[in-house]
């Protein structure tokens, strides 16, 4: 497996090892699903070192596939010196775990993650089990049936075993990757607690993992231990990063591209309407985050949350109470909880 030039295939997706700088090859790994289709491993190598940001899901096809890319600039997966992982969702961490297992790579993982990294590796708690919280508060009875179908509800998960700690717990500020390569660390909470971007600005390069992504909204606040306000740290975190230099945006899902400002002032844009959208359904009638999320559309499609399947319902729910949440916190609606369930009103 040859690398390519960044541009030459027009599927981001598609299998290979991709040259998009100097030293700096885009692998993209398959992932069990049809929605993100795949995740973006990103190898930085100098010829005798090699780190790799992100690893990808532990899966043998992924496996496979990063030992071909990894061969094609002429490497191999025990050559990998360590992983810097930008957050503790399974399509980017538990590779590099397996991995470690078999041949020592280091593994470097944002610190405000611990929380959420130990709560995944407990096998008496059902994974799903935060969200499901959630969803019982915002209303959402319906979608965690759908689930309990979907999943099953027994408190043990067979993937326990793919939550080891790393082996350094990253913290902001400028980080030695290779002898003559710097990355600086920034902590950006929003998508979970403790995700982290990597700056390369000698290279103009941001790695910025499920922080920023070319063509979805990331989801917000997706972990096993929640954040009290997801919105309010993601907002925060891209207008930090907007008021860096721009760079170059290596995403975690999708192709690269040439500026990560432009992509944050669209997800703020983004949010700054859904904000607004969620409020009209209060003013409208809505009472709880359910209900606001099935009188409005999803997607680029503008697909009904009847419309998708139990995973992605439950991402919607989510992510609408987080709105509301925020509103709330601003003075823009009041909220009240009646038998555990929280209902929004207009101020």
């Amino acid at each position: 497996m040859e690398p390519s030039p960044e541009g030459s295939n027009t599927n981001w997706a598609d299998p290979g090892v991709y040259e998009v700088a100097a030293g700096v090859y885009r692998i993209p790994l398959p992932l069990p699903n049809d929605a993100l289709r795949a995740v973006n491993v990103y190898a930085i190598a100098d010829g005798t070192n090699l780190v790799l940001v992100d690893s990808g899901w532990a899966l043998a096809e992924a496996r496979q596939l990063l030992a071909d890319a990894l061969k094609g600039i002429g490497a191999e997966l025990g050559d990998v010196r360590e992983f810097l992982v930008t957050h503790v969702h399974r399509d980017h961490y538990t590779q590099a775990v397996v991995l470690r297992r078999e041949f020592g790579n280091r593994v470097a993982l944002g610190e405000l993650e611990e929380p959420s990294l130990k709560a995944s590796a407990n096998p008496d708690k059902f994974p799903l089990q935060a969200q499901i919280d959630l969803l019982r508060r915002s209303g959402g009875q319906d979608v965690i049936t759908a689930l309990s179908e979907l999943f099953g509800s027994e408190p043990q998960h067979t993937e326990a075993d793919l939550w080891e700690e790393p082996d350094e717990w990253l913290s902001p500020g400028r980080r030695t990757v290779l002898p003559d390569r710097e990355f600086d660390v920034v902590h950006t909470p929003g998508h979970t607690n403790g995700h982290v971007v990597f700056v390369d600005s000698t290279a103009g390069l941001l790695f910025s993992g499920d922080h920023v992504l070319p063509h979805i909204t990331p989801s917000i606040g997706f972990q096993p231990v929640p954040a009290e306000l997801p919105l309010n740290d993601y907002l925060g975190s891209l207008r930090l990063v907007r008021g860096m230099p721009d760079q170059r945006m290596l995403p975690a899902h999708g192709p690269v591209a040439d500026s990560v400002h432009s992509r944050i002032d669209e997800l703020l844009e983004h949010h700054r309407q859904r904000l607004e959208t969620m409020a009209a359904q209060v003013e409208a009638g809505a009472s709880t985050a359910f209900d606001a999320a099935s009188r409005i559309g999803w997607t680029r499609r503008g697909r009904k949350l009847s419309e998708m399947d139990a995973f992605n319902q439950m991402l919607a729910v989510l992510e609408t109470g987080a709105h509301l949440d925020l509103l709330t916190s601003q003075s823009k609606l009041a909220v009240e909880e009646v038998d555990g369930i929280r209902h929004y009103k207009t101020v």
